[in-house]
């Protein structure tokens, strides 16, 4: 498993930040490839994602630490995906959250095409940059 950790400094509030992030409605709005998202009863969340020019339904669990500003999730079928957000306050009105990926790159390849190795990684590192920026713009511009 590759594990990769990024975060992003957003100009809002931590409960704002917190409002707009745990909520799966919203994850099309700032994840790349997620075509929609739903929470379902018992912490589970269902996601079509398209990546590599494929698409997969994916099933996931989902735990709120809402006290902790944490949300941590891992996906029940292949692709076997383990993430996670954790909200910290800079000051009142700014928060870092900080995003975690655990992946194999190998199960990434084989279920949503692309390169192998190294291209692989770098690849996924801006995708997951790029979310991350994008979140920023949503909670702070409201788009």
């Amino acid at each position: 498993m590759s594990t990769l950790e990024e975060h992003v400094d957003v100009g809002v509030p931590i409960d704002k930040a917190w409002d707009s992030l745990h909520r799966m409605e919203n994850l099309p709005r700032f994840v790349e490839g997620i075509r929609d998202a739903r929470a379902e009863s018992g912490g589970r969340a269902h996601l079509d994602v398209e990546a590599g020019g494929r698409t997969r339904e994916l099933e996931a669990e989902v735990s709120d630490h809402g006290d902790q500003r944490v949300m941590e999730w891992h996906t029940t079928s292949a692709p076997e995906l383990i993430g996670s957000f954790a909200l910290q306050p800079i000051d009142q009105d700014h928060t870092r959250v900080q995003a975690r990926l655990e992946y194999d790159p190998d199960t990434i390849r084989e279920s949503f095409g692309g390169p192998k190795g190294f291209a692989q990684a770098n690849a996924i590192e801006r995708l997951v940059r790029s979310d991350l920026q994008q979140f920023k713009e949503y909670v702070e511009t409201g788009r």
